[in-house]
């Protein structure tokens, strides 16, 4: 009985070869998908619609690096079956998307790889601590365009509508045709990057962070807030499209299409993170639960 548990704590590799075979390991992964990394930032990252992709990886980086301690502390309970029975799909679905240049499933592919390396050297247990980072990472990987065109039409079209009334119902002389919006003397285009998928999936991002931060015990509290993340998301677009319509009347084109378009990216997320917690300030009179005790260091 002794001897078997010197051996899981020990994991499946012989005593002191951990280290040298972790490094080896990083050395292939970063291999694998610095590539990937360094074309995204030369294509999607570099875009409005996608430029939120390098703060998640930094935020998932984090959120790993937090959770070391925990990971460590454990027990190895190795699961080498299952481990290679993920492991193989996912480099197979990285050769396909590396090789294709479909970098969808070149990057979705690492959360694979990870959770299988986890699984081998750690076991379920770790990757129980680990899964959030790992399901974080989804947020950052680049949708077909194909997918963006079909769910981004539809948005534009809605925020437009909502901006549009809004601003008519309160005075401004605002017309709509499609997704352009006229504003005295102006045209505004509502762009993919003021009111797409990209930013509102972004936007709920934000929201599962901040509920993985606050480690609240209720399911539904979580569940309910995930899903008010989407129509917070849909508000904040419509409070961005305003203030760029607001700017555009009152300072002119140069204006709204200089340095405040790029601020207004920033008040988007600002205005989505006040909602959010305003809507959890809410639910609090509902759900009396405390958020659950931090589990690492």
């Amino acid at each position: 009985m002794a001897n078997t548990h010197i051996q899981a704590e020990q994991g499946w590799l012989p005593q002191g070869t951990d280290t040298v075979v972790l490094g080896l390991l990083a050395l292939a992964l970063a291999a694998l998908y610095i590539p990937s990394y360094m074309e995204l930032s030369r294509t999607v990252w570099n875009t409005d619609e996608q430029g939120h992709g390098p703060i998640i990886f930094a935020v998932a980086v984090w959120l790993f690096f937090r959770h070391r301690h925990a990971v460590t502390a454990l027990v190895a309970q190795p699961k080498p079956g299952l481990a290679w029975a993920i492991l193989v799909p996912s480099l197979l679905m990285y050769v396909l998307g590396y090789s294709q240049s479909f970098l969808m499933l070149a990057v979705l592919s690492q959360i694979g790889v990870l959770a299988a390396l986890i699984l081998l050297f750690r076991g379920r247990a770790a990757l129980r601590l680990v899964w959030f980072p790992l399901f974080f990472l989804v947020f950052m990987t680049p949708f077909p365009e194909s997918l963006v065109a079909a769910v981004t039409g539809p948005l534009k079209s809605a925020v437009s509508v909502v901006a549009a009334n809004l601003l008519y119902n309160v005075g401004y002389p605002v017309s709509r045709v499609g997704v352009i919006l006229n504003v005295g003397q102006y045209q505004l285009l509502v762009a993919d990057a003021c009111a797409g998928l990209n930013s509102m999936f972004t936007l709920e991002a934000l929201g599962l962070l901040y509920m993985n931060l606050m480690q609240y015990k209720s399911a539904t509290r979580n569940v309910l807030l995930a899903v008010l993340v989407v129509p917070i998301a849909f508000g904040a677009n419509v409070v961005r499209v305003m203030v760029l319509v607001l700017v555009t009347y009152h300072f002119g084109d140069a204006a709204g299409q200089g340095f405040v378009h790029g601020f207004a990216g920033m008040v988007l997320f600002i205005v989505g993170l006040i909602l959010v917690l305003g809507t959890d300030y809410v639910m609090g009179w509902f759900f009396k639960d405390a958020p659950a005790k931090e589990v690492v260091a």
